[in-house]
């Protein structure tokens, strides 16, 4: 799915006028009729509908959902704020639809003062006062009447977007100024401010509806985002050959695990193999060898001569990816085998946890990275690295891309929708995983899928992109079975199996 921009999303809803063609006004008919559904099967036919309509399309919107309401014999009262004595076209057309409709409706035009209803916890607010085009903090009444909505038990639909949040870049708006919302029906696509986190306490829950706005343009419209999907990596698929042998299905080396976090080379390694590896090989300090071999007693062990730490750089000539960072720690030794292992790698290169802290605390060893390396930091490991001390999430977003710019890499920033940030300034978002894969060791299986795929054949993207979507879909299957707050790290790789096979079914 395409994540379009603000301005992108006004060339859609002209395009689709222009070339449908349709007029205005009965698109705006079209959308309402879907709002409407949707809010028919929220809200039961005795629920009381409080609808607040403000001046622009978005109001236009909300006046034709109360009139259909209205139809089917909901109890609806509308405020419409007409302060500045300017509708639109279209929601001055629909404030007349609405009153010559004759239906029993409260109608209240406010062009100054405004005494606000009582909200009860059975009352359903639609709000219809500002959509996707809003670019600038709500203020005066229209915040006050914003906070009024938040501090009712009223439940909250928002109609496209919830009033006063912005569809990017929200580093600048005023956090107590915005609906939230308990239900967002967005029309035909999400919005980029639905997959940052700090957003997500405005959205409520989402759904999209299909007004059936241009899937010419649509299809030929370059976006900068990207949310994937199921059928977009069917076709990406490798297959494996009948007369394939472990020596053509790839061969990847893990550096990973110190002593005492064994744990992570062995997720890793696991992971690496379930996701159809030929040959895994983890280098280890020898402290680890008993764990490792009887934990993987498919992986090939290459032992470090320290004991407990990574400690020197090793020939990676017959290897075709190489994972390093879970579980490493961070002493100077390490640190410099890290980046002379980084030095001599001419394979592809996926950096995680410690291997990402370690080039946080030295700084100039950015500057050495080779181009297409692989980075998969979590937010705090990404601040480290770049210095960002900024909560915002579109502001991590932004720094995220420029870094994969300048290096020339790919970043994956780690979270709900984790973000796939590359050198050509696209961004993906995955669309697969849930809050149960907060858990320790979940990011070493994805250094291990990631190595895997790349080992397997797949290209970087393809392999960043397919090793998201798996971990989380592995990740939403176990928890099926097991519930979000039991699973655990290694859940994840016993789902993979059946994660594969759901993508090749």
């Amino acid at each position: 799915m395409k994540i379009f921009t603000t301005a992108q999303i006004h060339e859609l809803d002209k395009y689709t006028i222009e070339h449908e063609p349709i007029k205005s006004i009965d698109l705006m008919e079209r959308a309402a009729k879907c709002l409407t559904q949707a809010i028919k099967e929220e809200c039961a036919g005795h629920t009381p509908i409080v609808v607040f309509a403000g001046p622009g399309n978005n109001g236009g919107d909300a006046l034709a959902v109360a009139r259909m309401l209205a139809d089917s014999n909901y109890q609806v009262s509308v405020y419409l704020f007409n302060i500045h004595n300017k509708l639109t076209d279209e929601c001055a057309l629909n404030k007349q639809r609405l009153i010559d409709s004759k239906r029993n409706v409260k109608f209240i035009e406010i062009s100054l003062n405004f005494d606000p209803p009582e909200l009860k916890s059975d009352t359903v607010v639609i709000d219809g006062l500002f959509g996707s085009g809003i670019n600038k903090p709500l203020m005066g009444g229209f915040a006050s009447l914003v906070k009024y909505i938040n501090q009712s038990p009223a439940k909250v639909v928002s109609i496209d977007m919830p009033s006063g949040l912005m569809c990017e870049d929200n580093s600048f708006n005023i956090r107590s100024n915005i609906i939230r919302a308990d239900l967002t029906l967005t029309l035909q696509q999400k919005k980029l401010a639905m997959l940052l986190p700090d957003c997500q306490q405005y959205i409520g829950r989402v759904r999209i509806l299909d007004i059936r706005l241009s899937q010419e343009f649509i299809q030929i419209t370059e976006a900068p985002y990207r949310l994937v999907e199921e059928q977009d990596l069917r076709p990406h698929l490798l297959r494996r050959d009948d007369f394939a042998h472990k020596g053509s299905m790839g061969n990847a080396l893990l550096i990973a695990g110190s002593y005492g976090m064994a744990g992570a080379a062995v997720l890793a390694t696991k992971a690496c193999l379930r996701t159809g590896a030929g040959k895994v090989t983890t280098h280890i300090p020898k402290r680890n060898y008993s764990i490792m071999q009887i934990s993987v007693p498919e992986a090939v062990l290459q032992m470090d001569r320290e004991e407990t730490s990574f400690s020197e750089s090793v020939n990676t000539d017959d290897f075709d990816a190489v994972g390093i960072g879970p579980g490493l720690g961070q002493s100077e030794n390490t640190a410099i085998a890290i980046i002379g292992q980084i030095r001599r790698t001419q394979c592809p290169i996926v950096i995680d946890a410690d291997a990402l802290n370690i080039l946080a605390n030295h700084q100039a060893w950015m500057q050495q990275l080779p181009k297409g390396i692989i980075m998969t930091p979590h937010p705090k490991e990404f601040d480290r690295m770049v210095g960002n001390t900024s909560n915002n999430s579109y502001e991590r977003l932004t720094a995220a891309l420029q870094l994969a710019e300048r290096l020339q890499g790919y970043v994956i920033l780690k979270g709900h929708y984790s973000a796939l940030c590359m050198p050509d300034g696209k961004v993906v978002f995955n669309s697969t995983g849930n809050s149960g894969m907060a858990t320790a060791g979940s990011g070493d299986v994805l250094t291990g899928i990631i190595t895997g795929l790349l080992a397997r054949g797949y290209d970087r993207p393809t392999a960043c992109i397919l090793g998201m979507y798996l971990h989380g879909l592995a990740g939403d299957l176990a928890v099926k079975d097991i519930g979000k707050e039991s699973l655990v790290a290694s859940d994840i790789i016993q789902y993979l199996p059946q994660a594969f096979r759901r993508l090749e079914d």
